[in-house]
């Protein structure tokens, strides 16, 4: 018998968005996770506020579990794990979604002190404790499930990455919202000002629209690069560039999800923008207690940490040691996310 997890289905769109002749037919397969039937309206609709007000307004914070191919090698050599401890990309998933089951199954990571987990597509795909990924994280942990939908970055040009191209984007989102996920988070990187800035807002809303119509919400991040000689001025003109995105949404909201700004309180108006979901901010590399001191500083912004959150996690402790390092790391954070 197939089990059918509740209300994980989640193809209602916010704010009118839900087109009533979208269905799926037939028998869905999605990795390890099986759904015979989908969900009905009501079902839809309640899981759909849930998430919704949870995510506006939840206490807590977005941990990012969501490294890819590329970036899975450092995250497990920071975890303890040497790249010569495994032999190819289905080995090295393996143990990295090891390593994230046991973040999320931890007694430490829960939804009082989390609002949100983005996930890589195959975390997605693969389940935890019997359970679909972001099923488990709704139902059992009361976690808002998000999915990273970028491919990786360009080279740069006029000072910035662009997205790579998504082919096969809307069936990923499709996926997404079978799964029960609520919202997609897509990266670019922004080196100086310039063309190169503007191309970026404009590829971010422009792939925004396209997550919207599946009825998702896009985490738009234009990631500005901690390390640029201009990165103050990069920084007001992503905020002007991001204000003109939003004002030209009509009753659509995104999040955003942005570097710590060398002014505080830099990204306020949008904040307090009424089609702005939540800000929430990346560490960008730097620690975790400086990327702590400077969230608090920033009145309404919370953190959406990957490297901070797991800093001093390794697969060589023991269960008492894992859950209290981590235990410290999210209060630590939490705490900073609730100015």
């Amino acid at each position: 018998m197939t089990w059918i997890p509740a209300k994980t289905v989640n193809f209602a769109t916010l704010n009118a968005f839900w087109d009533s002749d979208r269905t799926l037919s037939g028998h869905l397969t999605l990795g390890r996770a099986n759904f015979d039937r989908l969900p009905g309206d009501e079902e839809r609709a309640d899981m759909n506020t849930d998430q919704l007000k949870k995510a506006q307004s939840g206490a807590g914070f977005i941990a990012a579990l969501d490294q890819s191919g590329g970036s899975t090698p450092k995250a497990l050599k920071l975890y303890g794990i040497a790249e010569d401890a495994y032999s190819g990309d289905d080995q090295m998933f393996d143990l990295v979604h090891e390593m994230r089951t046991r973040i999320i199954t931890s007694p430490a990571f829960d939804g009082d002190r989390i609002m949100g987990t983005i996930l890589f597509e195959q975390t997605m795909d693969r389940e935890i404790e019997g359970r679909p990924t972001a099923d488990y994280l709704w139902n059992v942990k009361n976690i808002v499930p998000f999915l990273k939908i970028d491919k990786g970055l360009n080279d740069e040009q006029d000072g910035a990455q662009t997205m790579k191209p998504m082919p096969g984007l809307d069936d990923l989102l499709d996926r997404a919202a079978a799964n029960g996920v609520f919202g997609t988070k897509e990266r670019s990187v922004i080196k100086l000002p310039g063309a190169g800035l503007d191309a970026v807002v404009a590829q971010q809303f422009e792939v925004a629209e396209q997550v919207l119509a599946k009825g998702l919400v896009p985490i738009i991040e234009p990631e500005v690069d901690i390390k640029s000689p201009k990165k103050a001025e990069a920084e007001e003109q992503l905020k002007a560039a991001l204000l003109d995105g939003v004002g030209k949404l009509g009753d659509k909201k995104v999040m955003l999800k942005l570097t710590l700004p060398d002014t505080d309180n830099l990204y306020k108006d949008l904040v307090e923008h009424p089609n702005v979901l939540r800000v929430v901010a990346l560490s960008g590399g730097y620690s975790r207690d400086e990327a702590n001191e400077k969230l608090s500083r920033n009145i309404g912004v919370i953190a959406s940490f990957s490297r901070a959150l797991t800093e001093g996690l390794t697969a060589q402790q023991s269960d008492e040691e894992f859950n209290s390092t981590l235990d410290q790391a999210i209060a630590s954070i939490a705490k900073a996310s609730s100015t």
